[in-house]
């Protein structure tokens, strides 16, 4: 009787540390940094942000933008000033951030008299790799000063894994192994 309920709780313990580990494909939050190298314009210098968004929607397939209604939320740092999603001049339905095949092409990201990343001012709702300095929102008074540069952050497991995983070595480690008693004539 005590083989079989120590061997219960250890599938138990194993089917709880599978399930934690190895899970079905599903949508996850992405986590990107980026620098903004300014090389010309008033103010030259790196500059700081980072963005993430839900990648539930992504086929991977041609061209593919996400913005904020999958929960695209951004941060950037400029001129000492802290820029988010919000100060985007089309906000709600800009910024976007933007995919070939599933590959990152960067964002598309205007805040009126301040600043423009893309990679075309004509079209400001496909993102990519420039830095512009902007007057107005009249995307004529661009003049590109500098490139993005965009790297993958390292993600943080999820709670739930890191829970199973702390269940299921709890109770392996409760378990205690039975000795086997030398049985002497």
């Amino acid at each position: 009787m005590k083989l079989a309920k120590d061997i219960s709780v250890a599938a138990f313990a194993v089917a709880i540390a599978v399930a934690a580990v190895v899970k079905p494909t599903q949508a996850a939050l992405v986590n990107y940094d980026f620098t903004v190298n300014a090389t010309s314009g008033d103010r030259p210098g790196q500059y700081f942000g980072s963005f993430r968004y839900d990648d539930s929607t992504l086929t991977a397939i041609g061209e593919e933008n996400l913005g904020v209604s999958n929960g695209l939320s951004i941060v950037f740092d400029y001129l000492g000033t802290q820029y988010t999603e919000a100060s985007d001049f089309d906000y709600p339905s800009s910024p976007v951030v933007s995919f070939t095949n599933g590959n990152l092409s960067g964002l598309s990201y205007l805040v009126e008299d301040r600043f423009l990343i893309g990679n075309d001012p004509g079209n400001p709702n496909r993102g990519g790799t420039k830095f512009y300095s902007i007057l107005s929102a009249d995307l004529l008074s661009t003049t590109e000063v500098g490139a993005v540069t965009y790297s993958k952050s390292t993600s943080v497991p999820e709670p739930m894994t890191l829970g199973g995983i702390a269940i299921a070595s709890a109770m392996a480690f409760g378990m205690k192994p039975k000795r086997l008693s030398k049985v002497t004539n």
